[in-house]
């Protein structure tokens, strides 16, 4: 969730691709198919690191150019995105939760997007937007659709503030 890319960029991830040091991730995106440093959060390595540690252990090939997921039972094959989702539908029944792998792409837009400190534009990059327009879609208050607004309503009005905030065409 920390970087906010799609789940199916983040699984294309080679071990290669993480860079502990920049606090980085490369991945390739979706529409341009070019790679891309994303920032993450310090504790996206903490827990890649004890991930790569425990399968390591456990016998997964370990070079640089090998994918960065893999599924633990053997025969040890790279993790796809129909994997991990069946994972999270196993997860969401122990839980009694309701999560999808792209709902984690959006709680971090969402945060993104509401943060004061960075600019949107910043955010559209970030999720490899071609367009504004598609980003600002995060921009959702929900307290004002929770108040009988209608939504398409709340996102205009909410975009033409950001694009006053950030000094943005409309």
């Amino acid at each position: 969730m920390s970087t906010g890319a799609r789940a199916e960029e983040l699984l294309g991830g080679r071990q290669c691709d993480a860079d502990p040091g920049q606090q980085l991730i490369g991945v390739v995106r979706k529409g341009s198919r070019e790679r891309q440093d994303l920032p993450a959060a310090p504790d996206v390595f903490v827990w890649l690191r004890l991930y790569q540690q425990q399968t390591w252990e456990l016998g997964v090939p370990r070079k640089p150019g090998l994918p960065q997921w893999w599924t633990l039972r053997r025969p040890w094959r790279p993790l796809t995105y129909h994997a991990a989702r069946a994972m999270l539908v196993r997860a969401n029944a122990l839980l009694g939760a309701n999560w999808t792998l792209h709902d984690l792409r959006h709680t971090a837009s969402y945060r993104m997007a509401r943060d004061p400190q960075l600019p949107l534009t910043h955010v559209q990059w970030v999720l490899g937007h071609a367009h504004l327009s598609t980003t600002e879609i995060y921009l959702n208050p929900r307290e004002l659709h929770q108040a009988g607004e209608k939504p398409q309503v709340a996102w205009r009005r909410e975009a033409e503030r950001v694009r006053r905030v950030y000094g943005l065409a409309s």
